[in-house]
């Protein structure tokens, strides 16, 4: 039976200590879980998924992580606990200029002194890992070329490699596919899945599109004006709480022409 990792209790966030951005939620998240987190823009799910981290301060409640409580975590002891937590962003949060091999090196930055890496001094073992991850991924050609070379797609995997490359317990993926297109999308999350899934790796991704967290996640979690509305299955997901979660923004449901790959099915990662 699967440890509970995250236990999240009363979680609120208020700004200027009246609109409500997140209202009580209370969640626990067990290990090997892979999590999709759905609702409109405005729905509080990057405030969700950025509180976890203490990215933004919570006003309200307590975030449990291993154990330990991060809202009462000091400087020092908030960063050990970060460095267990990766995170992938929707603007990929790369060094342009840095090759791509390097930017994926950046996720040891938290494990191993910064004089060592401020030179580029890392172990063999790391550097051996991070080109294994890059084959992986289906960018080995790419690993010497400036990451602003890279497509949207390309750059947002390298992004799931650095993140990877950090060995967190936990891994937040803040909207990784809303910036791409849907083939381009679709190989990011078929790669942060399978690579997730064989480390055993926790992960919490916030999506608009229903049909790809039904696709993908082991569970969703559905967000309104920030309240948990749903939480179950994919297959429990029915239309009619799809339609309630997104009542007034049908729209984002959805990528434009996106087909969703079932089952085993192969995708081809040379060029999203």
């Amino acid at each position: 039976m699967a440890n509970n990792l995250l236990e999240i209790k009363q979680l609120s966030k208020t700004y200027d200590g009246k609109k409500y951005a997140l209202s009580q939620i209370d969640l626990t998240v067990t290990e090997g879980e892979f999590i999709v987190v759905i609702g409109p823009s405005g729905a509080g799910k990057s405030t969700f998924i950025r509180s976890i981290n203490r990215m933004i301060e919570p006003s309200e409640g307590q975030v449990i992580f291993a154990g330990t409580d991060i809202t009462r975590a000091k400087k020092k002891q908030l960063r050990q606990i970060r460095s267990e937590i990766g995170m992938i962003f929707q603007h990929y949060n790369l060094i342009g200029r840095t090759n791509v091999l390097k930017n994926v090196l950046h996720g040891r930055l938290g494990k191993i002194p910064f004089r060592k890496t401020a030179f580029g001094l890392y172990p063999e073992k790391d550097k051996q890992e991070a080109v294994q991850l890059l084959e992986k991924v289906g960018l080995q050609e790419q690993m010497y070329q400036r990451a602003n070379a890279l497509s949207g797609g390309q750059m947002q995997r390298v992004g799931i490699c650095r993140a990877i490359m950090q060995q967190p317990k936990l891994i937040l993926a803040d909207e990784p596919i809303a910036s791409l297109d849907p083939n381009a999308a679709k190989v990011v999350m078929k790669q942060l899945q399978e690579i997730t899934q064989e480390r055993q790796i926790t992960c919490i991704v916030n999506l608009h599109q229903v049909d790809f967290a039904k696709a993908y996640a082991t569970r969703i979690i559905g967000v309104k004006e920030g309240k948990i509305v749903f939480d179950g299955k994919p297959q429990e997901l029915t239309e009619a709480m799809i339609a309630h979660i997104y009542q007034g923004k049908e729209e984002q449901q959805r990528l434009t022409q996106a087909t969703i790959p079932v089952g085993k099915e192969r995708l081809t990662y040379g060029e999203a």
